[in-house]
């Protein structure tokens, strides 16, 4: 069985916005950058004067490793993608992609990506295809 993360305070708003089908991130009311991992205060400013919203779902290929040597839970899927994001936003997210032949031909930098969402327990995971 894939692992399943734990939401915390800081992190169920992520959360529950992937359960709904949405990518949220944060945003600093004082500096009004995105910014991602969750966390209580601006990683930019260190302002607390934070919100979260809805990301646009829509990024970038910033760079990739195909994992040949699958984690646990994951070893029916090997070889598979670990990727990391641009989101339309400007903050990087570390996900896997999906939906795609996993070659290198297949996935040049700056691929335009969507997110899309995997239930795994009680959680919504949010994957990343190519779009369309």
């Amino acid at each position: 069985m894939k692992p399943v993360p734990r939401p915390t305070p800081e992190t169920q708003p992520f959360w529950d916005g992937a359960a709904a089908g949405q990518l949220r991130i944060q945003r600093c009311l004082a500096c009004e950058r995105h910014y991602f991992y969750p966390r209580p205060s601006c990683p930019r400013c260190g302002s607390e004067r934070v919100e979260w919203v809805t990301a646009s779902g829509r990024g970038t290929l910033y760079s990739y490793v195909i994992n040949h040597r699958p984690a646990r839970g994951f070893e029916d899927e090997a070889p598979y993608v670990i990727a990391v994001v641009e989101l339309e936003e400007g903050v990087r997210m570390m996900t896997n992609l999906v939906g795609v032949e996993i070659t290198p031909e297949n996935l040049p930098l700056d691929l335009p990506l969507r997110v899309v969402f995997e239930q795994r327990g009680d959680v919504w995971i949010p994957l990343w295809e190519v779009a369309a």
